[in-house]
């Protein structure tokens, strides 16, 4: 039986956000198991349940694909984020499976080192033990708390 304690949520969650703050987004889908869902949405549509968000994949190759647009097709302006995230709360345990809240926020920083605030909101997760013993992510919702979610979001909250 999986061990959902705040320690393994917490450390699958710095990994996640490391992995993404240190610009190695390749890594990024193997967060997720094979079959999976990501969306990035804002807290009132999650609310009213519009549930299609400003990202939506429901497989770890559409995450891939997302990884691949990223590097070789998307044109932005350069940035990286440093995510601060919060403690996981366990909001319930069912059929091997972890329902988890956990508050985030990212800055956004600039090419030319402008700071400011990008995201704040919560992780709406479903993590569950892989066959390897790894906590993965079966979904996980980003909700953010603004209704205004900026144009240039390439890269994965």
């Amino acid at each position: 039986m999986a061990e959902f304690t705040q320690e393994r949520l917490g450390t699958l969650n710095a990994a996640y956000a490391r992995c993404i703050d240190n610009d190695e987004v390749e890594a990024w889908p193997a967060f997720f198991e094979e079959r999976c869902l990501y969306v990035v949405n804002t807290a009132e549509n999650h609310a009213a349940g519009m549930e299609a968000g400003v990202i939506y994949a429901d497989t770890r190759a559409m995450l891939q694909d997302r990884v691949s647009a990223l590097r070789d097709a998307n044109v932005y302006e350069r940035h990286r984020y440093r995510h601060i995230v919060g403690l996981p709360f366990v909001l319930g345990i069912q059929d091997g499976e972890a329902s988890v809240e956990t508050p985030f926020l990212v800055v956004r920083i600039m090419r030319e080192g402008a700071t400011e605030v990008f995201a704040s909101g919560r992780y709406l997760d479903r993590v569950v033990e892989g066959e390897d013993g790894q906590l993965r992510f079966a979904r996980r919702l980003a909700i953010c708390d603004s209704r205004n979610i900026d144009t240039l979001l390439a890269i994965p909250l």
